[in-house]
């Protein structure tokens, strides 16, 4: 081939045609230059492939999970051009490792054609997209040690950006990840999937090689008898993969290594990454005096760009799941697994297991008797030693596995015991349906640009700090407003109120709270407190409608108009909250002029290609549940790569609305929260993402911090006919 070809290999052909029963067609996929074809078998001069797809900068990659094909299990990604979005190639691989390859060198052209592109006629140069894989293997499970000595071999004039790739969409908001709980100092704000934050857990011993942590906070939502979240963590010589097999599986090998489990079967397959299973525990606390338990839960799983596995459970009713006799339903608050790489010792893998359960077992042994809670709870949480000596008593290591089929078991007759159990006590929690908590799932780190941590030589670091010091103080001087605006004249729906214990209200949130990339980041990947805002927040209105709001700007009276009648130029961000009723939270960034030739200017005028690839939110949650603030984190995010956003620019002013319902692979943080969006404070922070040295360092274009917002206070707005 003339061309360079990028990629290239045998696929699955994912379709819904019949093609028989247990035949399934191999396609050969063939990535060339920026022309993604496949043909029947290995291509040769000249043949024409069956389909081709050209990529460009309007081109997504959609994880679509897993999916039964034919009597296979196979993981499946959809090639489209959202433009053009029945333009589309589905494509399958049998294994996690061999999509995740695909989808990189994909994203791979796709950032390449974007770099390429001019804005207004200012070229600007992208961050070399540094792939986790080399020559179609799969990275290595070695733990950030290694992946920081990495970047060292590195041409220093090529800064690079890693882009997220995420194998899983956002859980469904039935499901809350512990696993990405950040703490709010800012110097844990780099760190990605912590282990766990000490300001919330304590140990409480060592078991089994285990450690056993407890957590510290108490919950006052939950009842009496739902325990404390407890957690275990240890290390399995095993790989991330070959542990996932285990901890998926629902057959006869889980007897092995998990103590606490008699059988299970599948429920419902929701979509690729989320089942409902029902489960019975196997628990030897005085079976003679106290009924068994079992369970009714959402399964969510995800693969993280590190190579870990995340697994989360929560419990939730379903009409194919009914009480079964002779148990009583025990509910999950939260639990799971989290399966991260270690650096690998003697040649062999090494993997850190955390088990996290937080259960309520119901009934009056769990009420009156805190042994027996204690005792249960311990017991299921040593599935994280069996699993260390299930791996460490095998010899062999087989191939490396596919993707785990779903196992569909006939649940076995209950035993019943003749009559009622007395300490049956169910209260279920009363869920949304789940296609609806899916497509309200959080928006997750597949377009995050959180960039690893990077170690530099003891030597340079206080020079290094000092300078960053330096630019600190340079900048807030810098960005002393010349001029202060007025803000009495500009009004929203929503008020402000500075005040730390107001509720359904909003205030400007300190550019110090968040961490953005420094004057150094092309060398040393720093990142420095924010500091000073950009642009001035002047409003925020809360509307409500049967419909989405697009185009809020042109509604009478807004602030972007009265702004205009001043000579100020507005920057309005609308967060479209899909639902049966549409939401939408429209803030008002508001300055005297743009500085021509800044980078603000640049993506004002730019096209959408260019303020796709830098449109940057980080959020944070300083105030809600623990299991909130897990679920949210504070990772950076580019939206326009993870939803559409559609940029209206007026004579004066430039509104982004951010459909949040847009995309499959996450509905959005917000989306997250509704539910219980009254009992949290929200921190938002909007910039353009700084790529070059000239860019740097990133300057925010407005912070905000929404505190307890009430849905009831949101109105139905009056938006003038859109003539355009």
């Amino acid at each position: 081939m003339a061309t360079k070809v990028v990629y290239e290999g045998w696929m699955v052909r994912y379709g819904r045609r019949k093609i028989g029963r247990s035949f399934i067609h191999m396609r050969y996929f063939v990535l060339e230059s920026r022309l993604l074809a496949y043909y029947k078998r290995k291509p040769q001069d000249n043949q024409v492939p069956i389909k081709t797809l050209l990529i460009d900068g309007n081109c997504r990659v959609e994880d679509r999970g897993l999916k039964t094909h034919h009597g296979h299990m196979v993981y499946v990604l959809c090639v489209y051009n959202k433009k053009e979005k029945n333009h589309r190639i589905m494509m399958a691989a049998f294994n996690i490792q061999e999509a995740l390859i695909w989808k990189e060198k994909i994203e791979y052209v796709i950032d390449q054609h974007q770099g390429a592109q001019p804005s207004n006629g200012n070229k600007y140069i992208s961050f070399e997209y540094k792939s986790g894989m080399d020559n179609g293997k799969t990275a290595s499970s070695s733990d950030r040690e290694s992946q920081f000595s990495a970047q060292e071999d590195e041409d220093e004039s090529q800064p690079n950006l890693l882009r997220r790739t995420t194998i899983g969409n956002g859980p469904p908001e039935s499901i809350f990840d512990w696993t990405r709980e950040i703490d709010s100092d800012l110097s844990n704000q780099n760190i990605n999937n912590q282990a766990f934050s000490r300001k919330h857990w304590r140990l409480l011993q060592c078991q089994n090689g285990l450690r056993i942590f407890e957590e510290l906070l108490e919950v006052d939502y939950l009842p009496r008898s739902c325990s404390r979240a407890m957690k275990a963590v240890g290390v399995v010589e095993a790989s991330c993969e070959e542990i996932f097999e285990l901890v998926m599986s629902m057959d006869g090998t889980r007897f092995e290594w998990d103590c606490s489990f008699q059988h299970g079967s599948l429920v419902e397959e929701v979509d690729g990454h989320t089942a409902i299973l029902y489960h019975r525990l196997l628990l030897d606390w005085f079976p003679m005096f106290v009924w068994p338990r079992d369970l009714c839960y959402v399964r969510y799983w995800r693969r993280n760009d590190d190579g870990s596995y995340v697994v989360l459970f929560r419990s939730r009713e379903h009409e194919n799941c009914s009480p079964q006799p002779g148990c009583v339903r025990a509910h999950i608050e939260s639990g799971g697994y989290n399966i991260s790489p270690l650096k690998p010792r003697n040649g062999r893998p090494r993997t850190q297991v955390q088990h996290l359960m937080q259960i309520d077992l119901k009934g009056w042994g769990a009420g009156y008797v805190p042994s027996f809670q204690q005792h249960c709870l311990r017991q299921m949480l040593n599935s994280v030693a069996g699993l260390r000596e299930w791996f460490a008593q095998a010899d062999e290591r087989s191939a490396p596995p596919r993707i785990p089929v779903m196992v569909n078991m006939s649940s076995t007759a209950v035993s019943s015991k003749g009559q009622k159990p007395n300490d049956l006590s169910m209260h279920p929690t009363s869920l949304d349906q789940i296609n609806f908590a899916s497509r309200n799932s959080a928006l997750m780190d597949e377009y995050s640009d959180e960039d690893e941590d990077f170690q530099i030589a003891e030597p340079e670091q206080e020079a290094f700090q000092s300078d960053l010091d330096n630019d600190v103080r340079r900048i807030a001087l810098e960005e002393e407003p010349a001029t202060v605006i007025d803000l009495s004249s500009f009004s929203g729906n929503l008020r402000r109120d500075d005040r730390d214990n107001a509720r359904d209200c909003w205030k400007i949130s300190d550019g110090n709270n968040f961490r953005v990339r420094s004057k150094h980041f092309c060398h040393d990947k720093s990142k420095v407190p924010a500091g000073k805002h950009l642009l001035d927040l002047v409003a925020v209105d809360w509307f409500k409608d049967s419909k989405r709001m697009d185009h809020v700007a042109r509604r009478n009276g807004c602030a972007a108009q009265v702004a205009s009648e001043k000579g100020f130029f507005s920057f309005i961000i609308n967060l479209q909250v899909p639902g049966s009723t549409h939401y939408s939270m429209v803030f008002y960034f508001v300055t005297k002029e743009l500085v021509p030739g800044s980078l603000l200017q640049r993506f004002v005028d730019g096209d959408d290609e260019f303020r796709n690839s830098r449109f940057k939110l980080i959020p944070s949650v300083p105030k809600g549940s623990w299991i909130v603030r897990q679920s949210v984190g504070s990772t950076p995010c580019l939206l326009g790569k993870a939803v559409d956003c559609n940029y209206i620019r007026g004579p004066k002013y430039l509104e982004i609305d951010v459909d949040i319902g847009s995309s499959t692979v996450a509905n959005g943080v917000l989306g997250l929260v509704v539910g219980v969006i009254t009992t949290l404070v929200v921190d938002m922070a909007f910039l353009v993402q700084a790529n070059t040295p000239d860019e740097l360092p990133e300057r925010l274009i407005g912070a905000v911090r929404v505190s307890h917002l009430e849905l009831k206070s949101a109105i139905v707005p009056k938006l003038e006919p859109d003539l355009s």
